[in-house]
């Protein structure tokens, strides 16, 4: 990715793969959400690889030609939203852990959420070590809402240190019946596995004023380009009675301001398939052979019974 630079992403013409969803819910789940993607290039067994989270944990699919996925194993549970990174000849997954499943359905009713950052390691994308805490809470903006949630990591390079931005805060979205990130914040350290200190506030807040995060930040995946910083992120808003997620383009040059350059990816009906009606979220962009593919989850309503959630790509050629 340090090879383009912010025009390259700006002017590409992407577009859905025509047979999206390319990884449906697995039943009895009814979501399969926040791929995180290695390329060939990243991978030692030479092929796709994406990591993903339905509702009893984070899983491994890979593939010959990023399309085709098939499910290798399951890698954590209570766990969801990875961040898979390869880094000197090993992989780092970071994601959110939650409690046991029994107090997280307490949530609904009143009982507050906990989560916090942790980490699981391989060297050979088959045997993970015991996932130990990358970023726990300290910061009392993270305890926005329902109690504390930290989420969303995604771990950069800057400079001699690392930087692990993450989702925090917990805001209720009425007509899904369950809460979105309300902050984006991100936090530094001189290892990768751990001794992250959060800034003092966060980079993206809601704005009410905003038509595209009106009601809370989402997440924000970081990429860094030859001349800037890029951002995607999935702000929830509402329009007409009803919340909605879409993916924007951000730039920045430092990686803490930002500024809107564009819509990336909204929600939208495909054909006869509704399967991203309503909702566009998190994403992972990689590029591979002169090809940007993005890989995003979607859901189709926010019904709690008919909602579903599944995973797409949508793609461009690299132009120069």
């Amino acid at each position: 990715m340090k090879d383009l630079c912010f025009k390259d992403i700006e002017n590409a013409s992407f577009s859905l793969y025509e047979g999206n969803p390319v990884i449906r819910n697995p039943m009895p789940s009814l979501v399969i959400a926040d791929p995180s993607v290695l390329t060939p290039a990243e991978s030692h067994n030479g092929k796709w690889n994406l990591f993903c989270h339905t509702f009893f944990g984070i899983y491994h699919y890979e593939s010959s030609d990023g399309i085709s996925f098939k499910k290798v194993q399951k890698i954590a549970s209570r766990a969801m939203r990875p961040n898979v990174n390869y880094i000197d000849g090993k992989y780092y997954v970071f994601f959110e852990r939650t409690r046991p499943v029994i107090l997280n359905a307490l949530s609904l009713i009143g009982v507050k959420w906990e989560s916090e950052i942790y980490v699981t390691e391989s060297e050979d994308l088959v045997s993970w070590t015991e996932p130990r805490l990358a970023l726990g809470y300290s910061r009392e903006y993270e305890k926005a809402g329902r109690g504390y949630a930290l989420s969303n990591p995604f771990l950069i390079k800057n400079g001699d240190m690392w930087r692990l931005y993450y989702s925090c805060g917990l805001t209720f979205i009425r007509d899904c019946g369950f809460s979105e990130p309300t902050y984006v914040s991100f936090a530094e350290s001189r290892r990768i596995r751990d001794g992250y200190t959060a800034r003092n506030a966060p980079v993206i807040k809601p704005d009410k004023n905003d038509a595209r995060l009106n009601l809370c930040s989402g997440c924000l995946k970081i990429y860094k380009l030859s001349d800037c910083y890029i951002g995607l992120q999935n702000g929830i808003y509402e329009k007409d009675g009803k919340s909605h997620s879409a993916i924007m383009l951000l730039r920045s040059d430092d990686g803490v301001n930002f500024e809107f350059v564009k819509d990336f990816l909204v929600p939208q009906k495909c054909g006869d398939n509704n399967w991203m009606a309503q909702y566009v979220y998190a994403c992972c962009l990689t590029c591979y052979e002169g090809k940007l593919r993005l890989y995003f989850n979607a859901r189709n309503v926010s019904d709690n019974i008919r909602g579903r959630e599944c995973i797409g790509i949508y793609e461009a050629d690299v132009k120069r």
